[in-house]
């Protein structure tokens, strides 16, 4: 169970709250930044709504995922005797098909098992791969980086999906049931049709850049419309692919007929692609070391480099951990600020030095306690550092090297699903197409393509020096998916989530640990507590929430602020004393089941 920690440094905290609130109150730190905004980015999946939610508490196991079609697959494969594994799969599957906006087999994602049997925990990483033709300027034109919507929509910004090969991977090493048993409830639901929820209709209503035929003609009606709520849906291609995975397992995918369909899409598209037969066979999912460090009396978990998410939210909660967060308490004046602080520090280090380990020599000193110390002290209470830079490694630490700032925009649509067993296995997994509708090609075989190599850097370089996650053939581009797992002083299974929402995602989850673990609030008001923070521009805050009034006090510090919609997907589980508590973020679909 997450407990309170003790909160050591409380009246020193609000003795110096109270001396700047005062000087604030003064005016002596009245600095407006104008124009902050043109800082913010758009968030990669548009807002459909709030539906407000319960927590939910089971004994047995829980299943949190972005969808309830989705998170009752996994239900049903947990009651027939699967494991964690086999579940996520299912989820995986019927996402694709109810959520195809978000995730899918033409997809990668990251996954976090935990295996109870053998003690141990896994980072398998799926993340989509650039074809062998892939060079450092496949995004720029004259010179200069594309537009955003110029580079994603059409084959060239279509990366080797990694999905089923990761998923195929994990089974071998941690499923239980049958491989071919895992497609079931998605194969029924292809062929029998779904009706459409109302924020997949929401988010087509808003996109305008689903101009392929074949997309088209499956997401509107014969008037050309959206189909509206409550259309049902029918995918008989998408089944037949399904058939063809469960059968023959992921070469069926990455093989044969599925595979020179997909490599059709790609190269026949509008704005082509070079994805080629050879790029797909040669795809690997790789077992990676987890990585986790301690924040208060918790070992949190998550994935190395590629994935930028853990890494940074790792480096965001050691800085503050010298603060008393309990003391400033739930999105309030000062955590948000702490918080958003943090954020431009760690952000700042996102920017320079992390991407795909095996192309760079990634540095060993980003979580080295006194380097973060250091880092840590930069926080002040009357001021804001409005834009970071990045820190200088620690003395001994001689690796630097000379990179330039990354110019990634790194808009991805994803899902998160969290999922705990009755045997205490557990699996974090966020899952992505990168932009909303990826790539807006759809195969003949009835699924979407990721834009997945658009979160590498636009430009190659900066000021002559190498960007890190610049695009280059094999590469894994740099990703800001975080799925955590959190263990108590025990060693036991303590907290479960991850999120989606592109770089936010890193805030998102941020909030989410300090929420359960600092604030003591429940999985469901850790989801829906308002979002906030910053990726060195401005400090966002959600619109239309108790944060956003919070603004012109920010600035008061020096802070640019920004006011934007912050579309999260929070999946969250922690232990109960009597079992398990979920909560589904209320921004969007999701839900908690189990037994």
């Amino acid at each position: 169970m997450v407990r309170r920690v003790d909160p050591g440094r409380r009246r020193a905290a609000l003795d110096v709250a109270f001396r700047v609130a005062i000087r604030v109150a003064l005016g002596a730190l009245a600095v407006v930044f104008a124009g902050a905004g043109a800082f913010a980015q758009p968030a990669p999946e548009g807002a459909s709504g709030r539906t407000e939610k319960q927590a939910v508490t089971t004994r047995l196991w829980m299943v949190a995922a972005a969808n309830p079609l989705a998170a009752r697959a996994g239900d049903r494969i947990l009651a027939a005797g699967g494991n964690a594994v086999d579940a996520v799969i299912a989820v995986q599957m019927v996402l694709g098909l109810v959520e195809p906006q978000s995730s899918g087999i033409g997809g990668g994602a990251f996954l976090l098992v935990h295996d109870a049997k053998r003690g141990k925990l896994v980072a398998w990483d799926g993340r989509e791969t650039a074809p062998a033709a892939a060079r450092p300027d496949r995004f720029l034109r004259d010179g200069k980086p594309l537009p955003f919507f110029d580079a994603v929509v059409g084959g060239r910004s279509v990366g080797v999906p990694g999905v089923v090969r990761m998923l195929e991977a994990a089974h071998r090493q941690h499923g239980r049931l049958p491989w071919s048993r895992l497609f079931d409830d998605a194969i029924a639901l292809a062929e029998n049709g779904f009706a459409v929820s109302p924020r997949l209709h929401a988010l087509l209503v808003q996109e305008r850049y689903l101009t392929q035929p074949r997309s088209r003609a499956y997401f509107h009606g014969s008037d050309g419309e959206p189909l509206p709520v409550g259309a049902i849906l029918r995918n008989p291609e998408y089944a037949r692919t399904l058939r063809a995975i469960a059968a023959g397992g992921a070469d069926a995918f990455y093989t044969g007929p599925v595979a020179q369909d997909i490599v059709d899409t790609v190269t026949h598209a509008t704005n082509p692609g070079d994805l080629t037969l050879a790029d797909l066979a040669g795809y690997r999912a790789l077992a990676r070391t987890p990585l986790c460090d301690r924040y208060r009396r918790y070992r949190i978990c998550g994935m190395p480099l590629p994935s930028s998410g853990t890494i940074t939210v790792l480096q965001m909660l050691k800085m503050l951990e010298p603060y008393d967060l309990v003391a400033m308490g739930p999105a309030t004046f000062w955590s948000v600020h702490f918080v958003s602080e943090a954020g431009r520090l760690a952000f700042a280090d996102r920017g320079v030095y992390e991407a795909d380990p095996a192309f760079y020599r990634a540095p060993t000193w980003l979580l080295d306690d006194a380097y973060l110390r250091e880092r840590s002290r930069l926080i002040r209470t009357g001021s804001s550092l409005g834009v970071a830079s990045p820190g200088e490694p620690p003395r001994p630490a001689l690796d630097k090297a000379a990179w330039g700032r990354d110019a990634a925009l790194d808009l991805p649509s994803t899902s998160h699903v969290s999922i705990v067993d009755r045997d205490g296995n557990a699996v974090a997994m966020t899952t992505t197409i990168e932009n909303q509708f990826g790539s807006r090609l759809m195969t003949a075989g009835g699924f979407l393509l990721n834009n997945e190599l658009t979160d590498f850097s636009f430009a190659p370089e900066e000021n002559g020096k190498p960007v890190a996650n610049r695009v280059e053939a094999g590469k894994r581009p740099r990703s800001s998916m975080a799925p955590t797992i959190a263990y108590d002083p025990a060693g036991r299974v303590a907290i479960v989530t991850g999120s989606p929402g592109g770089s936010t995602i890193i805030n998102y989850v941020a909030k989410t640990l300090l929420a359960l673990i600092d604030w003591q609030l429940d999985p469901q008001a850790a989801a829906a507590l308002p979002n906030f923070g910053s990726r060195n521009g401005p400090t966002e805050l959600e619109a239309d929430t108790s944060v956003a009034l919070l603004a012109p006090r920010l600035r008061a510090l020096g802070a640019p602020v920004t006011t934007i919609e912050m579309t999260s997907g929070v999946q969250a589980i922690v232990r109960h004393a009597r079992g398990w508590e979920g909560g589904a973020d209320p921004r969007r679909e999701g839900v908690v089941v189990g037994r």
